[in-house]
């Protein structure tokens, strides 16, 4: 599944409130696409909350966005609106 459909796979799989068991129960082993090549299921995200229980779809999609792991995310530390920690890049002010 694809992070950018899983919020209206949530709405035609559940009716809300749903309990976390029943999410897992029935998409805990859908693996989430990314760049990695050890992709994580449903379930696994899920297994690091402590959530009981979604209210939304939305709320649903938040905690698999905050619980995913970092392989994830695009460009880790990156800021565009000035230097780069870490990195020895000139600044240029235009």
């Amino acid at each position: 599944m694809r992070l950018s459909n899983a919020r209206d796979r949530f709405v035609g799989e559940f009716t809300f409130p749903v309990e976390c068991e029943r999410v897992v129960d029935t998409l805990g082993d859908v693996e989430i696409e990314g760049l990695t090549n050890d992709p994580e299921t449903v379930g696994d995200v899920l297994d690091r909350t402590d959530a009981e229980a979604f209210h939304s779809a939305d709320d649903l999609y938040d905690t698999i966005i905050g619980s995913i792991s970092s392989e994830y995310v695009g460009r880790r530390f990156y800021d565009d609106r000035g230097s780069n920690a870490g990195m020895d890049i000139d600044e240029v002010s235009f």
